[in-house]
């Protein structure tokens, strides 16, 4: 593969990214301080739309494995498709309508919209790794590029944005601190007014968050359309037929390593996902760090950026079970940050997370294709596979996902969490350093420890690449 070819399938994937940053970090604030959504609400709208996409996972992947070959390819049709209805889902998703007794039906509506329609890309683009290239080297340095720029992705919806929107959840009253005295009429002093308005300021300021990032979009799909040339199975005969979906979706559940690697990642991208979810309320709310918040986001993910490459040159060398330990590197800081919420000590735990998440992003991704070789060893007279297991470990890791961040929104609703309101109860307080300390911890660690008994080493790796040689 030329360096052309994997930078542009790279920045194919880049916007999916930027619009699911955006999302990550700022959804769960928006709908409960902007749309002044209740955090019961709001979690049934965190939790159906993650599970919309979750669902839409498998039936994608059921619909593309029966797709034929076009003049594009199998996959590429899919991705084109799909684009501009994700771009309007997406743009409405941040739009704040006039009236307010249906606003958590729009909501619900385009953010599950919204999840369905990046399935439809993912699914495809994913396992459109596997038509690149037949040689493992090249398809792992594919995955770096790809992960690279999907976590500057990150990084750039994320900083977009924090930086465009900052101004909706800055308010001088609360940047005072209260005195040892302090009443509970302080509590209730709302810090943002209720924009029912669509035209006041903090709706203004989103809306055009998501219109730069609808164009951004835009961008990504070009470049991956004119840059990536899809090749057919190289591995399948003229006359294997393609895996029906139910029997491969069967067979990979019996499928050793796939199983281990799924729960493995399953729980660890939960607990990435209730850091990301939950970080921006944290800084807010728990951490004085109101004013911080969008630099210390860009922080995590400048990090994450520049040490893909780290990463990718570790597991080439140590293996890629071995790198997984980079992952638990952000459990003691960000239990030191819950326990001490200091400035200085936010940034660091702020950089060291981003060299976890980054690991956490490129190992799932690096390894899923070695299973899938494997795979293709133990059954090599059926072709069609791949996009059943790409579309069963994103369903599997969207549906955690949405679970976790449902219940970490309605545990926000229990504890009496009020929208727009300077400081929340110290029920409220504890409930976002548990969801940022202890909770992602646990998950990490019984994910590392699945992850132990993962099967495929780099020497079975070797014998499965010269066996799926000589099979060609």
């Amino acid at each position: 593969l030329s360096v052309c070819s994997k930078l542009c399938y790279a920045i194919g994937g880049a916007p999916n990214q930027v619009a699911g940053s955006a999302a990550s970090f700022f959804l769960q604030i928006y709908l409960l301080d902007i749309a002044h959504i209740t955090p019961f609400h709001a979690s049934l709208v965190l939790f159906i739309g993650k599970a919309s996409g979750a669902v839409t996972d498998p039936v994608a992947g059921f619909f593309i494995s029966k797709s034929r070959w076009t003049k594009i390819g199998r996959l590429m049709p899919w991705v084109l498709a799909c684009t501009p209805f994700t771009i309007v889902s997406y743009f409405f998703m941040w739009y704040l309508p006039p009236f307010v007794s249906g606003r958590v039906a729009w909501y619900l509506t385009f953010y599950c919209l919204f999840q369905a329609l990046t399935t439809l890309f993912q699914v495809p683009y994913s396992a459109l790794t596997m038509f690149l290239s037949t040689d493992q080297k090249d398809r792992d340095s594919a995955t770096a590029y790809r992960m690279t720029m999907e976590v500057l992705g990150t990084l750039i919806g994320a900083a977009l944005q924090g930086q465009i929107v900052a101004s909706a959840h800055v308010s001088p009253h609360c940047t005072v601190n209260p005195s040892v005295n302090t009443t509970d009429s302080w509590h209730d002093t709302p810090s943002i007014p209720d924009p029912s308005d669509p035209l006041s300021h903090q709706a203004k300021v989103y809306m055009i968050a998501a219109g730069v990032i609808a164009g951004v979009y835009l961008l990504g799909i070009v470049v991956l359309f004119l840059g990536v040339k899809e090749r057919d199975d190289p591995y399948a005969l003229n006359s294997d037929r393609a895996i029906p979906f139910c029997k491969g979706l069967a067979l990979t559940m019996k499928h050793g390593p796939y199983v281990k690697l799924t729960a493995s990642f399953l729980l660890i991208s939960t607990a990435v996902q209730l850091e990301q979810g939950n970080f921006v309320l944290f800084c807010t709310h728990a951490a004085s760090l109101r004013n911080h918040f969008q630099y210390l986001v860009v922080t995590i993910l400048v990090s994450a950026v520049v040490s893909v490459p780290f990463w990718q040159k570790f597991l080439q060398k140590f293996g890629k079970k071995c790198a997984a330990c980079g992952i638990s590197w952000m459990i003691p800081f960000a239990v030191m940050l819950v326990t001490i919420p200091n400035l200085i000590l936010a940034y660091f735990v702020a950089f060291i997370s981003g060299l976890s998440i980054a690991a956490s992003l490129l190992l799932p991704w690096s390894m899923l294709p070695d299973v899938v070789d494997n795979f293709r060893l133990q059954n090599p007279h059926g072709k069609g596979h791949e996009t059943i297991f790409y579309s069963s470990y994103v369903f599997f890791t969207k549906m955690s996902a949405g679970i976790g961040l449902g219940i970490s929104a309605a545990g926000l609703e229990f504890t009496g969490y009020k929208p727009g309101i300077c400081r929340q109860s110290d029920d409220v307080i504890l409930t976002l350093k548990l969801l940022i300390g202890a909770v992602p911890a646990i998950l990490i660690l019984l994910g590392l420890f699945i992850l132990l008994f993962y099967p495929i080493t780099e020497e079975s790796r070797k014998e499965t690449k010269l066996a799926l040689e000589e099979l060609r």
